[in-house]
């Protein structure tokens, strides 16, 4: 019997070594995006209990419906027990009873009442609800909208009730109403939206001003990291005496995080006791020395020259490195040759630098055009958005308003732009780089 030898071709060798990759790749970086876009597809909202879920139907969140249902009872035991007249006594009860009726109605199915059951003994034993198929449930849109009108109507009811009230009674009265209204909270909107949250950012001049302050930061503070960077990276590439206290204390601003330095530069900047603030107005590059974090000129120039300040450095040590790769003899060949420091520079030092130089834009771009920590805590986007970047726009949507549909939408957006600055550095400037060639 013929044993059937398989073999892999070169090629097909190869994409079998890089799948575990791909699959990493897949896992950490494709992942998160997926679920940011779809996340951006809905109006989810952490702040709103009607939409802190994703939902595509008319669902019921079951842990809070039983928790105040169960308290809503046991308040209006409480308020009939009490002294209240006749008809704040008729009323409640009518109240319950139409309660009970639509509360029979919404477990007249056998899983309802099952799913009912065994999330109120979890409640009452103080656990949290972990099943999601327990914890939400769905429900017929005519009912939620009937039963939901009808517990906002009698919570203020109550409520003008409890104004008419004193003391014990109007207290329960006020408490009953507090807790019907929250008791309509567990009925979840259908909050799929679609692409909304993209058009109407689209369409907002807020996000293109991000973006523009972000594009703005980006180039100026790169262009001048860049040329100061390899300025820096010529000086001590040379042998000098002290070469390696000079290295070291280079990479200083580099190597202390962003967020210290930024509140560093925050005291700097200070119109009433800032050093920086105060040498600038005696040069007469500011007028005041409190327009540095209050102009919008101002404040766009402090980011970015304490960006340039911190990540110079970075810039140094990468093209550093490319420089000592350079072979020492090309140099004294040249000067053989009676080349003067610039044609070296410009014949011999560049050419070979590029590979390095078109690594450094593209890790510095990135990473500028992210920039989140340094903008937040410096200025928080002051003033007036003057320099709020998109990734700062993006955290007060998604986090400070806790609003993370549109929040994830922003998120997506800043992936996109990133994607297209790396697409356009591999297609147009790095593809000598990433073909392995480097034109002299």
């Amino acid at each position: 019997m013929n044993k059937r030898r398989f073999s892999l071709s070169e090629k097909q060798l190869g994409y079998v070594m890089v799948a575990p990759s791909l699959v990493l790749i897949a896992v950490i970086v494709l992942w998160p995006i997926a679920l940011s876009f779809w996340n951006s597809l809905f109006d989810y909202r952490l702040n709103d209990p009607a939409l802190s879920q994703r939902t595509l139907g008319s669902e019921v969140n079951l842990e809070r419906y039983a928790d105040n249902y169960d308290f809503v009872n046991m308040t209006m035991d409480e308020l009939l027990q009490s002294s209240i007249n006749d008809e704040t006594t008729t009323a409640v009860s009518d109240i319950e009873e139409g309660l009970n009726e639509r509360h029979e109605t919404f477990l007249s199915t056998s899983e309802h009442e099952e799913k009912y059951e065994e999330v109120l003994e979890t409640v009452q034993s103080h656990y949290a609800v972990k099943d999601e198929s327990l914890k939400y449930v769905s429900i017929d849109e005519e009912l939620k909208e009937e039963y939901s009108t009808y517990l906002t109507s009698e919570s203020d009811r109550l409520a003008s009730l409890s104004n008419e009230q004193s003391g014990e009674a109007a207290r329960l009265l006020s408490e009953l109403s507090g807790q019907m209204k929250l008791m309509e909270s567990s009925f979840m909107k259908e909050n799929f939206v679609g692409l909304s949250n993209y058009t109407s950012y689209f369409q907002e001049s807020r996000l293109w001003q991000s973006i523009g302050v972000t594009s703005l930061f980006t180039v100026v503070s790169v262009f001048f990291e860049l040329i100061l960077g390899l300025a820096i990276a010529l000086l001590i590439n040379r042998a000098f005496i002290g070469r390696g206290a000079v290295r070291a204390s280079v990479l200083i601003p580099w190597a202390i995080p962003t967020a210290v330095s930024a509140m560093i530069w925050k005291f700097l900047y200070d119109g009433q006791s800032g050093v920086i603030a105060h040498y600038f107005e005696q040069l007469g590059f500011i007028q005041d020395a409190g327009q540095l974090l209050t102009t919008s000129a101002g404040a766009i120039f402090s980011v970015i020259f304490s960006d340039v300040w911190k990540t110079t450095p970075y810039m140094a040590l990468l093209l550093l490195a490319g420089l000592q790769t350079i072979p020492h003899q090309l140099y004294e060949s040249a000067q053989v040759d009676g080349a003067n420091a610039w044609h070296r520079f410009y014949k011999i030092t560049l050419p070979m630098l590029k590979s390095t130089i078109l690594v450094a834009l593209l890790f510095r771009t990135l990473d500028a055009f992210r920039v989140f920590d340094l903008i937040y805590v410096l200025t928080g986007g002051g003033p007036a958005n003057a320099t709020e970047a998109v990734s700062v726009y993006a955290y007060k949507i998604l986090f400070a308003q806790q609003n993370f549909g549109a929040g994830s939408a922003l998120s997506v957006v800043v992936f996109i732009c990133v994607a297209i600055i790396s697409t356009l550095f591999i297609r147009f400037i790095g593809s000598d780089l990433f073909s392995g060639k480097v034109k002299g």
